[in-house]
């Protein structure tokens, strides 16, 4: 297993607005401490999957609920409003698949990959398939989607700019004029709206996968055609 260090400033996500940790010395732990944090997937109700863990310091403390935020536009200063959710794991992937629902029957799908050190994000686009048919497929990987902390996918509406994202993070972001739907889905689901939610990617937290992971991705790729 391959653990990531990944610190807001480093790697943002484009949605939130980044805080970084503040500038404390704080004592390192010993090896069987760390090794019980990194095990630790509970927080009071709300579950991590195996994808990402807080930092030692837990600066932020992992909670399900959603906020309302807004995308903006580094070049072009356009502003597209957004919703980011972190949801329990047991709920995360039926969850994101009913978020799918409004982008209608057909999406276009970007599969993202940072399993390669020295290279950087990767990028596998996949246009015009019918979402029932990526719904089925998704099923298969689902262990992937939820648990590689170096796996990311975006769907999105072929012609409108409305898009959900299950990110490295394993939150959901939704962009969309119209957030009503995507909220709705949330409300459904028991979590509730609360703006000041900070959520993990924006405090020190590290992020895991493995060679099977690596793998698996590439046989979603090919699975979906992607290039």
């Amino acid at each position: 297993m391959r653990f990531i260090d990944d610190s807001p400033a480093a790697r943002p996500t484009p949605a939130l607005k980044a805080v970084t940790a503040p500038e404390v010395e704080i004592a390192a732990p010993d090896p069987a401490a760390l090794d019980a944090h990194l095990a630790r997937s509970r927080y009071g109700r709300f579950t991590l999957t195996d994808a990402v863990r807080p930092g030692w310091q837990l600066d932020v403390v992992p909670q399900a609920g959603y906020r309302h935020d807004t995308f903006v536009d580094s070049a072009t200063g356009s502003r597209l409003p957004a919703l980011v959710a972190a949801v329990s794991s047991e709920q995360l992937f039926d969850t994101f698949l009913e978020m799918l629902e409004p982008l209608g029957d057909t999406c276009d799908v970007v599969l993202e990959s940072t399993h390669e050190e020295g290279i950087g994000r990767r990028e596998f686009t996949r246009e015009g398939i019918e979402r029932l048919v990526l719904e089925s497929v998704l099923w298969e990987f689902d262990d992937l989607l939820l648990n590689d902390g170096c796996t990311g996918i975006a769907v999105m509406h072929p012609e409108l700019s409305v898009e959900v994202q299950l990110d490295e993070h394993k939150l959901l972001v939704a962009y969309a004029q119209a957030r009503q739907p995507f909220e709705r889905v949330l409300r459904d689901r028991g979590l509730r709206r609360d703006d000041r939610l900070r959520v993990i990617s924006q405090g020190e937290h590290m992020h895991t996968s493995t060679g099977r992971h690596a793998r698996r991705f590439e046989e979603l790729v090919a699975r979906l055609g992607a290039t």
